[in-house]
Formats: structure tokens, sequence, C-alpha cells
């Protein structure tokens, strides 16, 4: 298993171990930003926290896209309230197979704000019920804050500036109806960056909702001596990144705007088919 995932059974046996992860719950749903809380609700994993994506992984709209990071203190802030600290190992989640949004979780945490020990549960909450893991009801009961202070890399991101004038290969995670141009339900308008290559976030899945092997992944994925990763507005690409990490290769950079920054100047080039 890679170290960047958990399965549900090793999950089990750490929330009976002497120092629990804290566990994070991403549930999400584009177009409704109280689904995932009443998700959480609904039913969750004992001691677990709703991580809200457009609260908490997220800024407000506007020029920087659909969900632009938050600043870096906002998150800090988010992640002190949440009790973490480089000490306390992390596990976050979805129903999504880590594409809403438990991969853009363990991206920020991660990748962005340097925690030494974030792990996806593979398979998500079908993987947990699987097992027999139980799913609870109840109010959030908030750890002691912490003092936290995460050093952040910006080096993994870039602007929409750059990812124009850079080399780097550019892999797009949304659909290939998206990517084409076909069909496009969100953004106001269809195609993909020029360059582009679409890898959909779905295609690291097993049927079961699983990731792929890291062989497998290693084979799929396309190579590029430098990648930056986007998407419709930064959450899915976080899973083709995690991909990248699970293959054991060298995780691209994150584009945080995506497609839904990157049209909102209509000088930029678009391209489709």
């Amino acid at each position: 298993m890679s170290l960047v995932l958990i399965t549900a059974a090793e999950l089990a046996e750490s929330l009976q171990g002497q120092n629990p992860p804290r566990v994070l719950d991403c549930r999400a749903r584009l177009g409704d930003s109280a689904a995932g809380h009443r998700l959480w609700e609904a039913g969750h994993v004992p001691g677990s926290l709703h991580l809200d994506l457009d609260r908490d992984l997220a800024a407000e709209p506007g020029e920087g896209g659909r969900h632009p990071l938050p600043l870096s203190g906002a998150f800090a802030a988010t992640l002190q309230q949440l009790g973490i600290t480089p000490t306390v190992p992390v596990v976050v989640l979805d129903d999504m197979g880590g594409q809403l949004a438990a991969a853009r979780a363990w991206w920020m945490l991660a990748v962005w704000a340097g925690h030494p020990n974030v792990r996806v549960l593979d398979g998500g909450l079908r993987a947990w019920q699987e097992e027999g893991g139980e799913l609870v009801l109840g109010q959030e009961v908030r750890p002691e804050p912490s003092r936290w202070q995460p050093s952040f890399d910006d080096r993994a991101l870039m602007s929409a500036d750059e990812v124009f004038s850079g080399r780097e290969l550019k892999v797009d995670a949304r659909s290939e109806e998206r990517f084409r141009g076909v069909a496009e339900p969100i953004d106001p308008v269809a195609g993909h960056i020029p360059g582009a290559v679409c890898r959909p976030s779905a295609a690291n899945l097993t049927e079961a909702g699983r990731f792929k092997a890291s062989e497998t992944l290693d084979a799929e994925l396309p190579h590029g001596e430098a990648i930056v990763a986007y998407c419709g507005s930064g959450v899915t690409a976080c899973h083709n990144i995690l991909a990248y990490a699970i293959a054991g290769r060298a995780m691209p950079r994150l584009f945080p705007g995506s497609w839904s920054e990157w049209v909102r100047d209509p000088s930029r080039p678009v391209a489709r088919g």
C-alpha cells in the first residue's frame, strides 16, 4: 500500500492505537455547497470531522476561478481549529474515490502545508463500510485547537501566467467530453488549454472505486519532464497529482484556478477537439 493511501482495515486498527489519526470527511457535491455537511450528518466514521470544500478548502469564487485556494493564513487557522499538528496523523476521505474532495485536502495538507503524515482512505466511505466499519450520527466534537504554523510551499503552484508562458506538459483531469469541448456543463467556455493532454481523474480508479496499482498508474499517466495538473477548478487535478505520487513519480505542480480561471481572460487561447 502506498505511503499516501491507507486501507479501511488499517484505518480501523489505527483508530484503536496510541496515536489515532484525525479523520477528515471531505465529501462534497459541486453545485451544492451544503451537501457535504448533510452527508456527514447522515452518517460518518466515528470521531471524524467535516472538512468543507467551499468553506475550508477554497476561497470565494472570483478572478481565481470557482475554487481558488484560500489564503495560507486562513487555511492555517482551519488546521489549528482542527487541532492538527505535524505529530497528529491525518486521514482524509470522501465517497468519490478521493475526487470530491479528499485528494484536494491531501494536496493542501501534505504538499502545500507540508504535513508529514497525511493519507487518503483508499476506496473512501464505501471501503470503510465494506470492511464492517460503522457510521455514526451526532454533533462534531472539536478537539483542542493547536498552534501549528505551517510553512507553505508555493513552489507546488503555478499561476495562469506561468502556465501560459511555461513549457510544462499540461494534464487535464476533466472528462474527455469537456476536454474536447463537446460538452461544458459548468464553465462559460468549452475546450482546453492548448497543448494539454486529457487524463480524466476517474481513470485513476478501478471499478471498485480504489486506486489502480502503482505499476498500472505509472504506465498510464502522461510522461513529461515537467508537468502541471489542472481541471475545472483545481479540485480533481489534485487526484491526478495523488495518482502520480502513488505511481512513485515526481508530482506535478497544480494550477489552482484551472479552466475556470483560464477562461476569465478572453485573451487566453482555447483549443477544442
